[in-house]
């Protein structure tokens, strides 16, 4: 074979890759769409049972202000409130509580996750999150936890009063 006849291999070759290179950046960029799409129905799906389950845990205790969160942190809600507390010596202290769950943005690892931070009276009771791979995704585990979580407050906030 002559060079001749190498070099348009080659160049045949090169427009091959080309070509290929083209289709797989076009299949990640719908799959990039699957996944926010996806995504998104998730969020939208746990967000719901955060508001639901948090408007509820604000009405049975008295005080707790509901919150709904949307934004580059995430969506959910929160409930706090603030107590003043006089101790032995007389001396007023802020008693501060809140408990925040939240969906993350989507990020470049791909998955869905839960984070719960919980605080009473000025202690932070727990700080946890849960995540699954967006294509392995079980929303009533995350169901699950939500309410197992927001349980766990109420009976720890209960403890305190």
């Amino acid at each position: 074979m002559d060079f001749q006849e190498r070099l348009r291999q080659a160049v045949q070759r090169g427009e091959h890759a080309r070509d290929a290179r083209g289709r797989e950046e076009a299949k990640k960029a719908l799959s990039a769409e699957d996944r926010k799409a996806l995504h998104s129905q998730y969020r939208l799906e746990l967000s719901e049972r955060i508001v639901e389950c948090l408007q509820r845990l604000a009405d049975q205790f008295p005080g707790f202000r509901y919150e709904s969160i949307v934004g580059e942190e995430g969506w959910g809600a929160s409930i706090n409130r603030d107590d003043i507390s006089v101790g032995a010596d007389r001396k007023a202290a802020n008693q501060y509580s809140r408990l925040q769950l939240l969906i993350r943005p989507l990020s470049d690892a791909a998955i869905v996750e839960l984070v719960a931070k919980a605080t009473i009276r000025n202690r932070e009771v727990f700080n946890r999150s849960r995540y699954q791979l967006l294509g392995q995704v079980d929303t009533e585990s995350f169901a699950e936890n939500i309410d197992l979580w927001v349980l766990e407050y109420a009976e720890k906030y209960a403890a305190c009063e």
